[in-house]
């Protein structure tokens, strides 16, 4: 009993390495970060939840102000992923104005509760994303990208959605993603494609 619980000691924390290993060797393949910026559009983005693979079950409702909410997160993805602090200034103050337009009447008392939580919480990170520099900002989208993980688990989306996860970024790190390919809001230009996919939203 004793050896089993060494083993998977042993394993977990080659698990941990490997990651981390892999997320620095990044660092190596930024020469063409230019390229990679080129390339990007603003769908991407990243949201967490406790490294959780299973997929979210969702309300099948799909709010066309939600998805509006969700467009505005994947731009402000965007503009960290290129490292752009004045177009996450201005994005952040856009969603914060989409959040103060998502409409909860639909929903059950349940389901509004935990909206307007959700849509208080996220609105003060958007605000304050809409003023900080470019390192405030990504502490303040991972929060933000929890609230947006927890509002599409109530409102559904239309489109499929990427959780992706950073190990290295603050103990570990989701956001959320149209595109399966990662692209890090946290780290930008520095590890542009450190992280996975974790799970899929459908």
């Amino acid at each position: 009993m004793k050896n089993l619980r060494i083993l998977t000691v042993m394993l977990a924390i080659a698990s941990v390495i490997f990651t981390t290993t892999s997320c620095k060797d990044n660092k190596k393949e930024q020469s063409n970060v230019s390229e990679d910026h080129s390339e990007m559009n603003h769908d991407n983005s990243d949201g967490h939840h406790e490294g959780e693979k299973k997929e979210i079950a969702m309300s099948g409702n799909q709010d066309g102000n939600a998805e509006s909410v969700l467009k505005d997160y994947f731009s402000l993805k965007g503009a960290l992923v290129n490292d752009d602090n004045e177009k996450a200034k201005g994005l952040g103050t856009t969603l914060a104005k989409s959040f103060g337009n998502l409409d909860t009447s639909k929903y059950s008392d349940t389901q509004k509760k935990e909206l307007k939580e959700i849509i208080e919480d996220a609105t003060e990170h958007a605000e304050h994303i809409s003023e900080s520099d470019i390192k405030h900002q990504r502490e303040h989208f991972k929060i933000l990208s929890k609230d947006i993980t927890d509002m599409v688990a109530i409102t559904g989306t239309a489109t499929k959605l990427y959780e992706q996860f950073c190990p290295m970024y603050d103990g570990g790190t989701a956001w959320l993603s149209t595109k399966e390919e990662v692209r890090n809001p946290y780290y930008g230009s520095k590890m542009l494609k450190c992280g996975k996919v974790q799970r899929e939203i459908n």
